[in-house]
């Protein structure tokens, strides 16, 4: 069976990127404590909310995105039982190839090149698929898990994982 896995805010943690950035460039004091079904450019004053833009379009924004817990060790697990693919929507933020492509070097060395997908929509044929934004859901017509983050809470007609170890309790 093949799994395809999102890469933001599924293994790697751009909402940690933002608020630094923003703390950095405004002294806006944003916390993790986005509140349900917002997106976190939300959370910062109107004058700036389109900051988050040009931070994503950066080169250099995705290189260094922190990882989120458990991703490592879970999509190690994962390749025990299912050939895993990572599929990142990478063509809406053309600086973001090589980026992501080298983050994905550094953290997931064992999954090789030809398991991972630049695309722009997710038209991917896979068994499953791990992604936090459900627009990737529409016509998928395999099993998938929405992987909790907060602009997705308010959503419950999905099934839902949030966190690694729950993917791990519903997959292995």
């Amino acid at each position: 069976m093949k799994i395809a896995i999102d890469m933001d805010e599924v293994l790697a943690d751009p909402i940690v990127k933002f608020i630094e950035l923003y703390n950095r460039d405004y002294g806006v004091p944003l916390d993790l404590k986005i509140e349900p079904g917002n997106e976190m450019f939300q959370h910062v004053p109107e004058q700036i909310n389109n900051k988050w833009f040009d931070y994503i379009n950066e080169k250099g924004f995705f290189r260094n995105l922190p990882l989120i817990e458990g991703s490592v060790d879970a999509v190690k697990k994962l390749q025990e039982k299912y050939e895993v693919y990572i599929v990142s929507a990478a063509m809406e933020f053309p600086n973001s190839l090589e980026d992501k492509y080298h983050w994905l070097a550094e953290h997931f060395p064992f999954i090789g090149w030809k398991n991972i997908i630049f695309c722009g929509e997710k038209i991917v044929n896979t068994d499953i698929m791990i992604d936090d934004r459900a627009k990737n859901f529409i016509d998928f017509k395999g099993r998938t898990l929405l992987f909790t983050s907060p602009h997705n809470l308010l959503l419950t007609d999905y099934e839902r994982v949030d966190n690694w170890r729950q993917v791990l309790d519903k997959l292995m």
